[in-house]
Order: C-alpha cells, then sequence, then structure tokens
C-alpha cells in the first residue's frame, strides 16, 4: 500500500510529504486549501495525462514520488502482473516517480529506472483505485466489471471451462478454414498440379545428371581435336631422355654412392611416364565422333533445362516440385474425409463450449441477483435511499472467450428516471458512494491495495455522513488502505490517521501544507469542521464525535457476505 506520497510544485503545493498508514486515511482543511490536489498529484502519479499548467508559478517542473510496500500476500499478487510489465519488487518496496516540465515534457522511474508513461498507467490499475473527479475508477471498465461480477459469483471454474472450449473451438474452426482454402486452391488448379508432374515423371530427372550431360555434350562436340590431342601428348612423352639420364646417374654412382637415392626418382619418372603414355593412348582410342549421339545428348540437356527454367533452378527444385505438386493431388483424395472428420470435431467443440457458456451464465446470473441485494442494502444508509443498483446482461450475437454475454453494472439514483450504466452516472458525491458500497461489498474480492475517495460526502451529512464513515472503515481493514477527501466531521472522526491542509502564503505565491494531527490538534480540527473551533460547545461535540467513533470502528458497518 502507500505509505508515503512526496509532492513538489504542483500548483499551490511547495513541497509536501504526506504519511499514509494502513486503514483509513482522512484529508481534511478548509475550501480551497489545495485537498484536492493532493488527489491530483496521486493521479499524475499514476499515469494520467498531465498539463504545464500543472506546474506550481516560478517552478521548473512538478515533481510526485510514492512508495509503495506490500505485505507478503499482496507481493505474491503482484509478482505476476508486474514481472509481465517488466518490474520487479525489491524486498517488497516499489518507489514511483514522475516529473512535469513548464514546457509540458512529462517523465517517469520505477525504481530508479525510466519507465514509460503507458507502464505507469498499468503500474497505478494494480495498486490504486480513484474514486471521485477521476477517470480512473476500475469499477467503470466493462471488463472490470465482469471479473468481479465472476470473482462474487466464485464462477472461475466455469470461466476456465469457457476460455478453454473456446480456445479448442477455434482451434478447429482455423484447421477447418486452411483446410478448405487449402482444397479450393488445390482444385482450381488441379489440371495445372497433374500437368506438373506428368511433365517431371515422364522426364525422369537424376540428380547430377545435368553436369554429366554437359560434360559428355563437350567431349562429343571436340571428339576430333581430343583425339588428336591425346596421341600428341603420348607422343610426347620421350622415354629416350629417361634413359640417357639413367646412363648419366649410373656413371655418378661409380665415383659417388652418396646418390643412389635418386634411383628411386628416376624410376618413378619412368613409372609414371609410361602410366601417362598409356592413358593418353586408351583416352585417343576411346574419342570417336558420334552424330547421334551428341544429339541426343543435346536433346536431353534442351528437356532439363525447360524443366530447370520452370521449376528450378536446379534439378533438386525440379525433383522438390514434382513432390509437391503429388503431395498437393492427393490433398483433393484425402481432403473430403479430413474435412468431415473436423467438422464433427467442431460440432462436439461447439457443444461443449455452448455447455460451458450456459453454465457461466447461469453463476453470472445468480451472482448478479446476490450483489445486487447486497449493495442495495446498504445504499440508504450511505444517503441514497431511492438508489437502487443492478446488473444487467446483453447476450452477444455468438458467443466469445469471455462468455455468452456483456456484463454491465447499473444503477438507478432517481424514481422514475431509469437505470443507466455506472460508468454515465453524472454526480460524483453519488458515484463515489455507490463505488464505496460496492466496495464494502466485494472486499473480499478486490485485489487493489488502496483506494481513494475524492467528493464521498458530497450532498450528504450528519447520521448519513457517520454510515459513509462506518463504511470507509469496512473497506478499508483487512490489509487494505483507502484516502479520503472529506468536508464532513462524521467522516473524519473515523480516520486511522488525520492530515490536515492549510494554505498560506510563502514567498508571495499561496502555499499549502499538510500536517498529521491528533490528540487536542485534531479535537480543534473537527471543531472547526462543525462549525467554530474556539467554541466550547464544538470541542465538546468534537470529543464525542470522536469517541463514538472509535467505538464504532471496533465493529465497523456490517459487509454483506456471499450466499451459496
Amino acid at each position: 500500500m502507500l505509505t508515503e506520497l512526496r509532492v513538489r510544485d504542483l500548483a499551490v503545493i511547495a513541497d509536501v510529504t504526506l504519511p499514509l498508514v494502513p486503514g483509513l486515511n482522512v484529508l481534511t482543511g478548509e475550501t480551497g486549501a489545495g485537498k484536492s490536489m493532493v488527489v491530483d498529484a496521486l493521479a499524475l502519479l499514476l499515469g494520467e495525462r498531465a498539463s504545464a499548467d500543472a506546474v506550481r508559478p516560478g517552478a521548473d517542473k512538478t515533481i510526485i514520488e510514492g512508495a509503495f510496500e506490500f505485505g507478503s500476500a499482496v507481493h505474491r499478487h503482484l509478482l505476476s502482473p508486474f514481472a509481465a510489465l517488466g518490474v520487479e519488487l525489491e524486498d517488497g518496496r516499489l518507489i514511483l516517480k514522475r516529473e512535469v516540465h513548464k514546457e509540458g515534457k512529462s517523465r517517469a522511474w520505477v525504481n530508479g529506472s525510466p519507465t514509460t508513461i503507458g507502464v505507469l498507467a498499468e503500474i497505478g490499475a494494480l495498486l490504486v483505485d480513484l474514486h471521485g473527479q477521476h477517470d480512473t475508477q476500475s469499477l467503470l471498465r466493462a471488463d472490470a466489471q465482469r471479473d468481479i461480477l465472476d470473482a462474487y459469483a466464485d464462477a472461475q471454474v466455469e470461466r476456465v471451462a469457457v476460455r478453454d472450449a473456446h480456445s479448442r473451438l477455434a482451434e478447429l474452426e482455423r484447421r477447418e478454414r486452411e483446410l478448405s482454402a487449402k482444397q479450393d486452391d488445390v482444385r482450381r488448379k488441379a489440371d495445372y498440379l497433374r500437368h506438373v508432374l506428368q511433365e517431371i515423371e515422364r522426364a525422369a530427372p537424376k540428380l547430377g545428371e545435368d553436369d554429366a550431360l554437359d560434360t559428355e555434350a563437350k567431349r562429343l562436340s571436340h571428339a576430333d581435336e581430343l583425339g588428336r590431342l591425346a596421341r600428341e601428348l603420348e607422343e610426347a612423352v620421350d622415354t629416350a631422355a629417361l634413359s640417357r639420364a639413367q646412363r648419366i646417374l649410373a656413371q655418378l654412382l661409380r665415383v659417388d654412392g652418396s646418390v643412389g637415392k635418386w634411383q628411386e626418382l628416376l624410376d618413378a619418372a619412368f613409372a609414371n611416364a609410361g602410366e601417362l603414355a598409356q592413358a593418353a593412348r586408351d583416352y585417343a582410342s576411346a574419342i570417336e565422333t558420334d552424330p547421334g549421339r551428341l544429339q541426343a545428348v543435346e536433346a536431353r540437356r534442351d528437356l532439363l533445362f525447360r524443366l530447370q527454367q520452370k521449376h528450378g533452378p536446379s534439378i533438386a527444385d525440379v525433383l522438390a516440385a514434382r513432390d509437391t505438386a503429388a503431395r498437393e493431388l492427393e490433398l483433393l483424395d484425402t481432403a473430403d474425409l479430413d474435412l468431415r472428420n473436423i467438422a464433427g470435431e467442431r460440432a462436439s467443440a461447439a457443444d461443449e463450449f455452448g455447455r460451458a457458456c450456459a453454465a457461466l451464465t447461469t453463476k453470472r446470473a445468480a451472482g448478479a441477483k446476490r450483489l445486487s441485494r447486497a449493495v442495495n442494502k446498504l445504499l440508504p444508509a450511505l444517503g441514497m435511499p431511492e438508489g437502487r443498483f443492478g446488473v444487467s446482461h446483453s447476450p452477444f450475437p455468438n458467443p466469445r472467450v469471455d462468455g455468452a454475454e456483456g456484463i454491465t453494472f447499473e444503477v438507478e439514483l432517481n424514481p422514475g428516471l431509469g437505470s443507466r450504466p455506472l460508468a454515465r452516472v453524472a454526480s460524483g458525491g453519488e458515484l463515489s458512494r455507490l463505488m464505496l458500497a460496492l466496495k464494502v461489498v466485494l472486499a473480499a474480492h478486490d485485489a487493489v491495495p488502496t483506494l481513494v475517495f475524492d467528493e464521498v460526502d458530497q450532498g450528504i451529512g450528519g447520521e448519513i455522513g457517520g454510515s459513509v464513515g462506518e463504511a470507509l472503515t469496512a473497506v478499508s481493514r483487512g490489509g487494505r488502505q483507502a484516502l479520503v477527501i472529506t468536508h464532513l466531521p462524521q467522516i473524519a472522526v473515523f480516520a486511522d490517521q488525520h492530515l490536515v491542509v492549510a494554505k498560506g502564503a510563502k514567498g508571495g505565491v499561496a502555499t499549502s501544507d499538510v500536517r498529521v494531527v491528533d490528540g487536542e490538534p485534531r479535537t480543534k480540527e473537527i471543531a472547526r469542521m462543525l462549525g467554530d473551533a474556539d467554541m466550547v460547545t464544538a470541542r465538546r461535540h468534537a470529543a464525542e464525535l470522536l469517541k463514538t467513533a472509535s467505538e464504532k470502528s471496533a465493529s465497523p458497518l456490517e459487509t454483506p457476505t456471499r450466499r451459496g
């Protein structure tokens, strides 16, 4: 959860550090003191679009830093989504930082490493829910509403079944489309494929045949010249010179026996010369002019050349083209059977998918009724006696990976005006209290550890304010945290930590500061909120409210539980 928020040079804030604790943190102060600027700062830290107008006059940039710490359970829950974003939690701690320059440029960091504003927003969605005048509420998103309902309805098994059945059906449909398209393609070019196959099989080319034919063609084309040259080579190998060399070597040996090893070299020369002469003689006798054979070789070369032009460039490519044509033609014989088999599997998968969707729809319908009853039970105490919450199901034309229907949270705030989607409710205060009711009901299923409520007290007071305070206490328990901006003392008295915003002047510029109050200073602030901090009666009333709130906090507003 958020343990510290530091804001520098944001509008009326010069340099403020907010220490926050688990449970309920309440922020109060005079109207215009800058309370909502704290929420604005947090929204910027969590990826909201920035404006250069936010930079404090005289400053170059706004700097916002937030420190988050996580217990072991929350830590484990966030490891996977953070890893997907490339973020590592260091000892269960996360530091976010954002700068907004007066030129409009914006930069962000996670644990000291630069990051994008998009990643910052994704991290923010995992850590904090802002409720009030901001548009980052996770409960307003259709996918979040679906996920919340499914969690509340204990429909996780059914969701997985729908997902897996959809995946299997989609894979079979893909295979069917691809095979059908391939069959159609082969059918269109079947005549051509048969021609290719017959042409290559008739020619029966062999690997390396083209090179062998090239060599033979050259030999046949130059038979007369090759024969003449071979005979001349035979004659050129003169053994008479080697015989004279033998006589000279014999004379050397009579005088110097050390040259005896030369005899081996000379003997080898005699042998090689003889072999070369015999080879040239044999070659010459084998060479003969054969116009018929030359014509046959040239015809074969032309045939192979045409095949290589069509299917080459090599004989290996020609043979591969033959094999491909054979396989594609074979498809015509097997595709119908394969398509029938796939169609049968697809029909079975479609039935399975339909049953899985129906089971999920049933779970969702039952969960929606329970969720509506639980939320509506809380609305009167939160200042919405005529409010009605409901969950609508909109069937899709075709079921999808997330089920057969869309889920929309709807609310009717005034009788006769009809229900509208939650995302279109106009009043910030009513929307915040409705969100609060949902948060109380869904506390066991909501993984976001920090909740921020601004305007939650708009249009209410007195006893209803006390009920809202109890609800805020309930939703901030169990290792969770809430930060509430309020004008109502009936809410402020429930705080586990009370922070006061006060505005003064610093260097001729309006400046807001924040301090934690407890004991007498807190009683004085509650008295101020009641009307007059200096009146004995107001202070006595403030002390009574604090005492009552302390007693109620021991057993806060009952959270409706799920049944079945």
